[in-house]
């Protein structure tokens, strides 16, 4: 019998933060989580299912203040952190020092390139703890760092942009078979829970409603994961993310060239021997575009792709559920590698 462990959320009020609790509170070598509430938002008076009712039942879900000697008593052995980038990047070498393993959901850890990593930034107290703990790092996206999320103390959950443009290339760029010279082109199109729960003008009704508007084109706090997990430069990417009328799903068109002409039956194939074994990937046959409502509130990211007549410009479509497998789920997914649990445990 698999053992059975304790974790703990913090800001579990948040979209991805909920998401995350309903996952946990489904997941069968799991016991019922510790919700917590950043110290900043003034303690908490009601429980998780106040906030969210569609999980009310079962004895109730209190939301406590942050708190380091209750993940002590309570015997927490992985912390969730669904927290603000800053405050991720504040707790987390406490958490490694207490002998805790982390699963951080924010943009704290993500970037090993100090160029990539000042776009947030960051006011390190103490720089050697920080550079010691951005080594100990991995970068959580299990389909393409499996064998050391095993071993990982801190994994640092991969954005939800990032997750759909590095999934759907990775196997073409390390495979060698895509022309750089000509660029890579990502058109991504999010819905609004991407931006969070805190509204801002950007994401009031009136804004999204029957619009659509791109934003934080060259510099969005994605860009770096994506250069430096593809080992692309920066001047052979563009990517445009847009904000869709949704409440949550994304959509990555992609754009590239391939080096030589290729039949669409070999790019397949590159596809498919790249994510043979991952579970949570599904490759489309050439022709057949994957759609926002096939994946949401699915752990799947869907990618299918289009090769022009000459076989060498190359469409590739992306998606995902921004909240599930660009956050909460892909969370989930690499806790269960962290402790040897199957990866699709309370996921399915």
């Amino acid at each position: 019998m698999q053992q059975s462990i304790q974790p703990a959320i913090a800001g579990a009020t948040g979209y991805a933060g909920f998401e995350l609790a309903r996952l946990l509170l489904r997941h069968p070598h799991v016991r019922k989580p510790l919700l917590f509430t950043r110290e900043d938002e003034g303690g908490a008076t009601a429980g998780l299912d106040e906030l969210y009712p569609h999980i009310s039942g079962n004895g109730g879900y209190p939301l406590r203040p942050f708190d380091w000697n209750a993940l002590r008593e309570q015997g927490v052995d992985v912390l969730f952190l669904a927290t603000p980038h800053e405050v991720s990047r504040a707790w987390v070498p406490e958490a490694l020092r207490r002998g805790l393993r982390v699963v951080d959901l924010s943009g704290a850890w993500r970037l090993s390139t100090p160029g990539h990593r000042a776009i947030y930034n960051f006011h390190d107290t103490d720089r050697a703890a920080a550079g010691k703990t951005q080594a100990a790092a991995v970068y959580g996206i299990p389909e393409l760092h499996r064998e050391r999320l095993k071993q990982a103390a801190l994994v640092a959950n991969a954005g939800c942009y990032a997750t759909s443009i590095i999934l759907a290339l990775a196997p073409l760029a390390r495979a060698g078979m895509l022309d750089l010279s000509f660029g890579v082109v990502c058109d991504s199109k999010s819905g609004v829970s991407g931006a969070g729960k805190q509204p801002t003008q950007k994401t009031h009704f009136v804004e999204v409603a029957e619009n659509l508007s791109a934003y934080s084109v060259f510099n969005h706090r994605h860009t770096g994961e994506v250069l430096e997990q593809l080992g692309l430069a920066e001047d052979q990417l563009v990517f445009a993310p847009h904000l869709l009328p949704v409440p949550r799903g994304i959509l990555s068109t992609i754009y590239a060239r391939l080096k030589q002409p290729m039949q669409a039956q070999e790019v397949e194939t590159c596809l498919r021997g790249f994510y043979e074994g991952s579970p949570w990937v599904r490759i489309f046959p050439c022709g057949k575009l994957p759609q926002i409502q096939y994946s949401l509130h699915t752990n799947y990211c869907d990618i299918g792709f289009t090769l022009a007549d000459d076989r060498r410009r190359l469409v590739v479509v992306s998606c995902l559920d921004n909240l599930i497998k660009g956050a909460a789920g892909q969370a989930v997914q690499n806790m269960n590698l962290m402790f040897g649990f199957n990866e699709e445990e309370g996921l399915r």
